[in-house]
């Protein structure tokens, strides 16, 4: 589930400190959190005139892989969203396969806590917070969609006491029901052997289901998915789409004829472009 985008990021060194680049701000390597002596981050991609308000995460995931890149490297994919005024956080996680997707679930979470608890900071506001990724981006994406709280008031940690909720949702080729993909399922697809993050037992690949978390307080969610995909089949867009209109939750599945796990040309604009839309009409002031 290697997101294409997220391979063609090249590796370098950059000082950690706020500069100027092509009309936005970037902030890169903000400390949200840590865990095993570790240090867990995100990139702040803010437009300089024309800010709306609004943020949006992304999750830097592929296969439960994330992994650290240069923002002034990364920043142009995030163009479509900066463009329309949207603030956007680029969010790490513990990567596979060190760490396991229900750690990752945990650090998003925390990511959201992070970001409502400093808002001001980054002048947004905590109630328009939208998140998006592709594959297992999308999954945590849902994740954080369906399978959130308001924060336990009886929590030792502070953060632990604000809510990670989201507003809205995308989703692309989004991985739904990982029972269906773990090693303990004996027919899953072979190709998800190359991924370790997927070594889970039964009761943790429910709990890391989007599917099975779906309630009708699950916030807009929009799915983008390829009809060929031979990674992650349509299906895992088209279940959780169901489960999303037997609650009564606001949803789309958009359908990319042809395409497989990623798009490109054609596609890759128009996905791209239903995406912004939709966090303009959910996330508007």
């Amino acid at each position: 589930m290697v997101s294409r985008i997220l391979l063609c990021i090249t590796i370098a060194i950059i000082p950690c400190a706020s500069y100027l680049h092509a009309e936005i701000t970037i902030t890169p390597d903000v400390v949200y959190g840590h865990k095993s002596g570790l240090a867990m981050t995100f990139d702040v991609f803010r437009p300089t005139d024309n800010a709306n308000g609004a943020g949006v995460l992304f999750m830097v995931s592929g296969g439960w892989f994330s992994s650290w890149s240069p923002p002034e490297q990364t920043q142009g994919m995030f163009k479509p969203l900066t463009d329309q005024g949207f603030t956007v956080f680029a969010v790490r996680h513990g990567s596979s396969p060190k760490f396991s997707i229900p750690e990752a679930v945990a650090d998003v979470r925390r990511s959201v806590r992070f970001l409502r608890s400093n808002a001001e900071r980054f002048k947004v506001d905590p109630e328009r917070l939208g998140v998006y990724g592709y594959s297992a981006g999308g999954h945590l994406s849902l994740m954080l969609g369906t399978a959130s709280d308001e924060g336990d008031e009886n929590a030792q940690d502070p953060l632990d006491r604000v809510s990670d909720r989201v507003a809205t949702v995308v989703a692309f080729v989004a991985p739904t029901d990982l029972r269906i993909m773990v090693n303990h399922n004996p027919n899953r697809l072979p190709a998800y052997d190359r991924f370790p993050a997927l070594n889970l037992d039964m009761e943790s690949a429910k709990a890391g289901s989007p599917l099975v978390h779906v309630t009708p307080d699950d916030p807009p969610t929009l799915l983008i998915a390829g009809d060929k995909d031979d990674l992650v089949p349509i299906s895992h867009s088209r279940n959780i789409q169901a489960a999303f209109e037997a609650a009564k939750v606001k949803s789309q599945l958009i359908e990319v004829a042809g395409a497989g796990h990623g798009f490109q040309g054609e596609d890759a604009r128009k996905s791209t472009e239903e995406m912004v839309n939709w966090f303009k009409l959910h996330l508007a002031p």
